[in-house]
């Protein structure tokens, strides 16, 4: 049975779009926050909510140390029936006022009189019109539609749009061109999104990220508007997380791996791997392979970079992303905590860090299976379910060079929620290598299959050393179950 919702009210429509606002705000806020702690270039130092003076970009305003600052035009929408294109962003208001083009491009004069760089956004909840002659060639890496839109002649339809959009926005094509330069449609950032993106950066932030916290900082920022504050500088941002208690640990630098969904986090990565659209699969749930020419050995080599194109000296690292278990374990494996690496996650909306403490490691029980194929040992973690039986099929049909099998599980038994929590996670975790440390002497090599939570794999693999070389498999659905996906010195 279907209900259909009422539709919103002009009050609820205001009210919703100024808590989407709120929200895009203390996103600003969390960001000087972390850029401040990991001491990026040029970080944001204030943010601005209703600022005067800066005409129509004035919803909310990051201030960096030196320009360019960023101003945001933020625009909710109650629905999706209207795309950002050309009709939308042309059309005058309601009251018969300017465009939204035209504003922009008025503020956009203002800003840059004196010769000050700008960074203009258009922030919606809107989707991008997929017809549109300019607004279709956004390219999602940069939210620009430039170079794309200003290619091909003035009687093109790319350029006869240009010609109208220059029109509406009352400059030369030339000044339209040099706007699109540095205004970013940053567009079907849905409330949804926003609030996955908002948590993921407070989580890397050192702040707790539940959802009751992320509005408690979006509260903040609309109590600050109400009492007039329009300038929130970063020390006003901390003494409110202070206030709010939302503190939970350290800032942390940001390693984006994506193989299943787009990870809303990567554009904040200090180094992102999207591999999205290089997997099998139209859903994250049937993506579990590398769609040929891409191989897992690609794969491997962009994982395994990932510790050197962040900051130098960066040790505390926090995992965005979605990736299944073998990919997890190597990216725990490219940030070992033998080489002082502290790993971050979030496991079902709990903080996994490598850190987190512990009372004394969690020895998991044996079962052993001799199979006498070769000179190898065959492991496999069996935490959230058993493997066993695909494990033992696999083995033997593929005739893997093992001399046995050794199923290990935690000590209450395989079950979807056997590890609990990081604590619980770490002691297993040290518990498997340790174990294996004796079991593999006999061993030149380790072939390891894996069942349970994503974020063991990932502390698993950082703790994986001074045992054998480690080929790890991944469970692929397909009627042999597994594929051979990565190769690991340990």
């Amino acid at each position: 049975m279907s209900f259909d919702l009422p539709a919103p009210s002009s009050t609820g429509v205001r009210i919703a779009g100024d808590r989407y606002q709120w929200l895009v705000a203390w996103q600003g806020c969390v960001t000087a926050v972390r850029d401040a702690e990991l001491r990026v270039p040029n970080p944001v130092i204030a943010v601005g909510v209703e600022v005067d003076g800066v005409g129509n970009v004035d919803d909310v305003v990051l201030y960096r140390q030196v320009p360019p600052h960023t101003y945001m035009q933020v625009k909710y929408a109650a629905d999706s029936s209207t795309p950002v294109n050309e009709g939308y962003l042309l059309k005058p208001s309601d009251q018969g006022g300017p465009s939204i083009l035209r504003k922009l491009a008025q503020a956009w004069q203002q800003l840059t009189e004196d010769g000050t760089p700008v960074d203009l956004a258009l922030l919606s909840n809107r989707s991008p019109d997929a017809e549109d002659p300019l607004v279709s060639l956004r390219d999602s890496r940069t939210q620009l539609l430039v170079p794309k839109g200003a290619q091909q002649g003035p009687r093109s339809k790319k350029g006869q749009a240009r010609g109208r959009w220059a029109d509406g926005a009352g400059l030369s094509e030339k000044g339209l061109l040099d706007l699109l330069k540095v205004l970013r449609f940053d567009l079907a950032r849905d409330v949804t999104h926003l609030h996955e993106h908002l948590q993921m950066l407070m989580f890397a932030a050192g702040l707790r990220f539940d959802e009751e916290s992320m509005h408690a900082g979006a509260d903040w920022v609309a109590r600050q508007v109400a009492d007039g504050q329009r300038r929130l500088s970063l020390a006003d941002v901390r003494e409110a997380i202070r206030s709010l208690r939302l503190e939970a640990g350290s800032s942390r630098a940001v390693v984006s791996i994506a193989t299943l969904k787009p990870d809303p986090m990567a554009g904040d990565a200090d180094y992102a791997v999207d591999w999205t659209d290089r997997f099998e699969g139209v859903s994250a749930y049937l993506k579990r392979r590398p769609l040929a020419p891409a191989t897992w050995a690609q794969l491997q080599a962009d994982i395994e970079a990932a510790p050197y194109r962040t900051p130098p000296g960066t040790t505390a690292v926090a995992v965005t992303g979605s990736l299944r278990l073998a990919t997890a374990f190597v990216v725990g494996a490219a940030f070992r905590m033998v080489a002082g690496a502290d790993l971050a996650v979030v496991q079902r909306g709990q903080l996994w860090s490598s850190t987190e403490a512990y009372e004394a490691p969690l020895t998991p029980t044996v079962d052993e299976h001799p199979l006498d194929l070769g000179p190898d040992l065959a492991v496999a973690v069996a935490v959230a379910t058993d493997p066993t039986q695909d494990v033992l099929e696999f083995l033997r049909e593929q005739q893997v060079p093992v001399s046995r099998l050794l199923i290990l599980r935690p000590p209450s038994g395989a079950k979807d929620n056997a590890v609990p929590d990081a604590a619980t996670a770490n002691a297993l975790a040290v518990g498997i290598r340790d174990l294996l440390r004796r079991a593999c002497r006999a061993y030149p090599a380790i072939h390891l299959f894996q069942a349970g939570p994503m974020g063991l794999s990932l502390l698993l693999g950082n703790r994986w050393n001074r045992l054998r070389p480690t080929t790890v498999y991944e469970d692929v659905n397909a009627q042999q179950v597994y594929e051979k996906a990565f190769v690991i010195d340990a």
